[in-house]
């Protein structure tokens, strides 16, 4: 069983980490550089519709283009949880001791998601214009979850969501082939989220150890819940019609394509075993994980 280190510790070296390695968006990339339009916005192979006839139907130019505008779903969904997420964080904050290093970290982390979001957003417009998604019934869902959640449960939602980002953008800014945006605006974005993620693994291991049984089980289904919300957000179907396919029937394709549900697996594995680790994927909760494609069958 996993165990967590001193949480003051943890939280110090994370300062220094912040202190050391961080970026400020707004000069570190060059917003005024044009998109190349003969390149890729992540690898191809990672698009929710290849290895589809639908796929081969497209033109190159159009899957250069859809590319572009899942990578754009992807980080609208991203600006979506992150404010869930510096909801929870600042509730933290409240309830701590300011002086601590652990909340002083809990700031930080919520200064670099401010950060994040801004760039997200200048991203979207450089690319696309205006955000795609999340639903309207998700956001207001996310507006009960954001008001509502436990910390517990917070660092849970941000430790998936975290590592499913990161499974995309560290493919993305290793591959030189790809549009220089994507790939430095997921550089970025890779780099801090690094942090985060130990920071959230830190505190939940530590949450974990003192739950109780029906805590576990609150904690397991609304994990899947989460789960499964944030994933199917992650491509919105509107996504489709930009390179006019039939947003639904799309989806619909993208849903049932075995190459997409491999990478989604592939890239949200750390999570996923961590999480097993700590017994959250079990009981009815995870036949949610199942129908989000994001457990082999």
């Amino acid at each position: 069983m996993t165990t967590a280190p001193d949480r003051e510790r943890v939280a110090q070296r994370l300062q220094r980490s912040s202190a050391r390695n961080s970026y400020d968006p707004e000069v570190d990339i060059d917003w005024s550089a044009p998109i190349p339009a003969d390149r890729y916005a992540k690898p191809p192979q990672r698009c929710s519709l290849y290895g589809t006839r639908m796929w081969e139907e497209l033109t190159e130019p159009e899957r250069i283009r859809l590319s572009q505008q899942e990578v754009v779903s992807s980080v609208s969904s991203g600006i979506w949880f992150e404010l869930i997420l510096m909801q929870g964080l600042v509730r933290h904050v409240y309830n701590s001791d300011p002086t601590s290093e652990h909340a002083q970290y809990a700031l930080t982390e919520i200064a670099d998601e401010c950060r994040h979001s801004t760039m997200f957003g200048k991203a979207i417009a450089k690319m696309y214009g205006k955000p795609i998604g999340p639903s309207r019934v998700s956001r207001r869902a996310g507006r009960v979850f954001g008001a509502l959640a436990g910390p517990t449960l917070i660092f849970a939602g941000a430790l998936f969501v975290e590592e499913l980002a990161d499974g995309m953008q560290r493919e993305i800014m290793r591959d030189d082939t790809l549009q220089p945006l994507s790939r430095m605006v997921s550089r970025i974005h890779v780099t801090e989220e690094a942090r985060h993620i130990s920071y959230a693994k830190d505190e939940l291991v530590r949450a974990c150890a003192g739950l109780s049984r029906f805590q576990r089980a609150n904690l397991k289904l609304w994990l899947a819940a989460m789960a499964y919300t944030a994933t199917q957000e992650f491509i919105h179907p509107k996504t489709y019609a930009t390179v006019g396919l039939d947003p639904r029937v799309a989806w619909q394709v993208a849903k049932d394509n075995p190459h997409w549900q491999a990478t989604k697996i592939q890239w949200v594995r750390k999570a996923v075993a961590l999480f097993e680790e700590l017994d959250l994927i079990d009981g009815p909760g995870r036949r949610l994980w199942l129908a989000a494609g994001l457990l082999e069958r």
